[in-house]
């Protein structure tokens, strides 16, 4: 037993006599990461914010009943194309052919009476108040005549715009009231049509600035450009101008309401569709892009990283405008021209390390 102890003992002192002889290895050093940058592009642009907004019919009609009766005809497809003066309904014509029959009946019978009635004052056969009574007589007659022609012509259910109509509220035979103006349908312009959306308080007293400094003028006076895409589409196709500014702010929302007017000749788009807007901020505008990928955020802040003349990684918070391209993010402030700024890579770094630059060109790989 006591052999076997001795030679454990005798193992183990070997072994750790051993390890303490092996040579250190040297420890590697970490490569110097690799980032891609490039200077800010420097591009004189057209500026345009962007909004969204629904599309509204320019003029929009209920069409109303404004004489009582059966309806006798429905003189339309549901969801057709109608023109002004097209007759959409015909209500029973019956008793207002009767009436206006009594009605003319009445204003031949007071015209012939008035016509005697001043014969008979020229010969002095009557006073001169049978003569008034007798006139009164017949402008009451043809005040009821009047009446009758314009109950007939109401039995007639006319669209007073051109656009497309909708389904038949009322069926043929059923009886409606001019008391209760019971709707029939209702027509919609298609073509142009109005686009309304929204703009904040901040942005109108943008655009007034620069009204005032003749930078850009006012959408209440002038036909400014918009441009417009729907939702399925990645372009903004459909242009048109401004046409309306309110004239307040809402005080529920700090915001005022706009409109843009566009044709529509394919009939594409129909009242109550979801769009987005730019509308002309300025012209001629030198700025400086980045592409979107290169800012990060930092709770509310907006920043990209920057490489010194020393190849430090570092921070630099920036303040963003609008994007200007699908990639291309314009940066109002926080950048120099000349800065080196990270566009690619920016994962392989932190902060205060020493990097290896490479530079790009950024006027190679987009287009603006």
């Amino acid at each position: 037993m006591k052999a076997s102890l001795s030679y454990l003992f005798l193992t183990t002192s070997i072994l750790m006599v051993t390890a303490c002889s092996q040579p250190e290895l040297p420890q590697q050093s970490m490569p110097t990461p690799q980032v891609d940058v490039a200077n800010p592009i420097q591009a004189t642009i057209t500026e345009w914010d962007e909004y969204s907004g629904r599309f509204e019919a320019v003029s929009e009609v209920e069409i109303r009943a404004r004489v009582s009766g059966y309806v006798d005809s429905v003189n339309f497809i549901d969801g057709q194309q109608v023109e002004k003066g097209d007759v959409l309904f015909v209500i029973d014509q019956r008793p207002f052919k009767i009436a206006l029959a009594g009605a003319q009946a009445s204003y031949d019978l007071a015209a012939k009476e008035l016509e005697r009635g001043r014969d008979l004052r020229q010969r002095n056969s009557i006073s001169q108040e049978e003569v008034d009574r007798r006139l009164s007589e017949f402008q009451q007659a043809n005040a009821g005549l009047q009446a009758a022609q314009l109950d007939m012509e109401f039995t007639e259910v006319k669209s007073p715009i051109s656009g497309l109509v909708s389904r038949d509220y009322v069926n043929v035979g059923n009886l409606i009231s001019a008391t209760n103006a019971t709707l029939l349908t209702t027509v919609v312009s298609i073509d142009p049509i109005h686009f309304y959306f929204e703009a904040g308080e901040g942005e109108f007293l943008k655009y007034s600035r620069f009204s005032q400094k003749a930078q850009r003028k006012s959408s209440r006076t002038a036909p400014n450009p918009v441009r417009i895409k729907l939702q399925d589409e990645d372009e903004f196709s459909h242009t048109g101008v401004m046409d309306f500014v309110d004239n307040r702010i809402d005080r529920s929302t700090g915001t005022i309401q706009g409109r843009a007017i566009l044709e529509n000749d394919d009939q594409l788009i129909l009242p109550g569709i979801f769009g987005r807007i730019q509308l002309l901020a300025r012209e001629n505008v030198d700025v400086m892009l980045l592409p979107d990928t290169a800012v990060g955020s930092d709770q509310s802040r907006k920043f990209v990283y920057v490489v010194d003349e020393e190849n430090t990684f570092t921070r630099k918070y920036v303040e963003l405008g609008e994007l200007h391209t699908a990639d291309l993010r314009v940066i109002n402030a926080g950048l120099e021209t000349n800065d080196k700024v990270v566009v690619n890579g920016q994962m392989r770094a932190r902060d205060g390390m020493t990097v290896e630059p490479i530079d790009v060109s950024l006027a190679d790989q987009y287009s603006w």
